[in-house]
């Protein structure tokens, strides 16, 4: 059963997606070729320090050890779950920066994926493709009564953009913890037919976090036990926000500033639900 969640303490998780959404602003002023995914990694740590906030991500458990980075950094066939290293970026890649942060007791969790420079047409709208799916979901969030109805427009998007949706890692719930119930999977499936659907109401505070392939939506395991790529080989990509429904509407509480650092209302009206695209990298 999932928790919701009070407006006091949504504006409290407002301040950790702030910083999760500052966190990205650092990462898209360095990607760039030949900077290192560790390079990046290291600026994000250092940056939740400096704010006495708690990374999410390292050291969580894992088959061989725990997690070792604050970020997840994923390069061009890498799903997600990526452990950043001394690996180059260069002209052409995208990586996909996924980070959350704990502060003062509350979770925020956001993913961008960003353009190392110009890229190939078809990758540049695979980008668009996955951010524009995150965009809907948002949108249909004030519109429609059941994840299920959002999840099946979501999967019917990608199906007839061209590209498939990854289905072995779904989006979920988050407040305290990083991972709470409920399951938000991207696409319809007997399971959330059958007992994973939920209402959307007030209170709800989810990461909706598709991860689009440009080919077969099947993903494998490094021998890592952490990194995941696609079986063909062919690019992913992946984008994240923390949402939080309102009696006044949509919030994105990992979304940029609206109305100051003490917000009380949401930023973002039902009628309106519209988030601010990422500047890419190599496009400004």
């Amino acid at each position: 059963m999932h928790i919701l969640r009070s407006l006091r303490e949504l504006n409290l998780m407002r301040k950790a997606g702030l910083l999760v959404w500052e966190a990205h602003q650092l990462v898209g002023s360095m990607i760039r070729p030949g900077v290192s995914t560790l390079e990046v990694d290291r600026t994000v740590e250092a940056f939740f320090a400096s704010h006495h906030a708690t990374p999410l991500f390292k050291g969580v458990p894992g088959d061989k050890g725990p997690f070792p980075a604050v970020c997840c950094i994923s390069v061009n066939e890498e799903v997600v779950h990526g452990i950043p290293s001394r690996r180059m970026l260069k002209e052409g890649d995208i990586v996909s920066v996924d980070t959350g942060c704990r502060l003062d007791g509350w979770c925020g969790d956001a993913a961008y994926t960003f353009a190392v420079g110009r890229l190939d047409p078809e990758v540049q709208r695979l980008l668009d493709v996955t951010q524009g799916v995150l965009e809907l979901a948002i949108d249909l969030m004030s519109k429609k009564s059941r994840w299920s109805q959002v999840a099946e427009q979501m999967g019917a998007y990608v199906r007839d953009m061209g590209f498939s949706t990854v289905e072995n890692f779904v989006g979920h719930g988050i407040g305290r913890d990083m991972h709470e119930e409920p399951q938000v999977p991207n696409f319809v499936s007997p399971s959330l037919q059958r007992n994973g659907d939920f209402s959307l109401e007030p209170g709800l505070v989810i990461a909706i976090e598709p991860m689009v392939n440009m080919g077969t939506k099947k993903v494998r395991q490094h021998n890592d036990s952490w990194t995941q790529s696609t079986s063909d080989g062919l690019p992913s990509a992946h984008f994240e926000h923390t949402v939080a429904i309102t009696d006044q509407g949509i919030w994105v509480l990992t979304d940029p500033p609206g109305v100051g650092p003490n917000e009380h209302v949401p930023v973002v009206p039902v009628p309106e639900v519209k988030q601010q695209r990422m500047v890419r990298a190599g496009r400004q």
